[in-house]
């Protein structure tokens, strides 16, 4: 079974009596729905929409939730956290040290305890496990780079700028990153109404090449018009952000799509809902 130890993470807690309730109403995940064992993805927003922190979020006991963000981000994080507590009976930190260790491709591993390894839910029937209080030695980045890349998993920094990004551009409407039955929430307002219009528009999509990819940030072109831009790659594959209406209507024309000089192919997650517009965007709005 594969393991990865990441360096680059960190983890915030959220702890008190009023912890879950304080959560619940900032936070995209809905965490009545949320059970031990399992970390789920979410999002803090910014009024209008846009994704200001992510992370996965778990149980760490009763009335206690750990979530693991990007160590970059992870005083912003707290900071903001910290803002909305107002009177709430919550108490906010960091570890100081976090320790992430990924295993994917089975069910359990001997380096990861049953009780100690949490479900990763972004990843559907592959086994995927996070466990926070186990070093291992060694492990393969490259192959868990690849491994999240091949199932269409985007995350901030690598694929997106955070600020940038509606929670539908990532995906988190369809990896259980957005309660939709849920009471309000910050940026509820904008993510509610994408989701009943169906107007979102921009999409993670898996990037395919009979050649090595150009560097992250390479833009994505149809006829010379951007269409989106490559996130994380490795080797001949690689994710992007794209809009899919362009890409559909450079399909339907037999336009190729290029990664700046390099033809690429674009595919829908083979786990997700979502499908291209049926009807191609026309040539002036494109």
């Amino acid at each position: 079974m594969p393991l990865a130890q990441l360096t680059d993470r960190a983890l915030v807690s959220v702890s008190g009596p009023d912890a879950e309730h304080f959560l619940q109403n900032i936070l995209t995940t809905d965490l009545d729905a949320l059970v031990a064992g399992d970390a789920k993805p979410g999002a803090l927003l910014s009024p209008q929409g846009k994704i200001l922190f992510d992370f996965l979020i778990s149980r760490a006991g009763e009335n206690a939730f750990r979530l693991e963000c990007r160590a970059d981000i992870s005083d912003d994080f707290v900071r903001r956290l910290t803002l909305y507590k107002l009177r709430a009976k919550v108490e906010i930190g960091k570890a100081d040290q976090a320790l992430v260790t990924i295993a994917w491709g089975g069910e359990s591993t001997t380096s990861q305890s049953e009780s100690a390894a949490l479900v990763d839910r972004r990843f559907s029937g592959n086994g995927v496990t996070r466990s926070y209080d186990d070093a291992v030695a060694g492990g393969d980045g490259a192959a868990w780079l690849a491994f999240r890349i091949a199932n269409g998993i985007a995350e901030s920094g690598s694929d997106y700028q955070l600020g940038d990004a509606f929670p539908h551009d990532v995906l988190l409407d369809e990896t259980g990153g957005v309660g939709f039955r849920k009471g309000c929430y910050v940026g509820q307002e904008v993510v509610s109404r994408m989701q009943h219009r169906g107007t979102a528009r921009r999409r993670v999509l898996i990037v395919a090449a009979e050649q090595a990819l150009p560097a992250p940030g390479t833009e994505l072109t149809a006829d010379g018009r951007p269409v989106g831009a490559l996130g994380s790659t490795a080797g001949v594959v690689g994710l992007t952000i794209a809009r899919i209406d362009k890409v559909k209507a450079a399909v339907d024309t037999d336009r190729p799509i290029m990664a700046g000089d390099v033809p690429v192919t674009l595919a829908i997650p083979s786990w997700a809902k979502f499908s291209f517009p049926s009807e191609a965007v026309s040539e002036e709005q494109a």
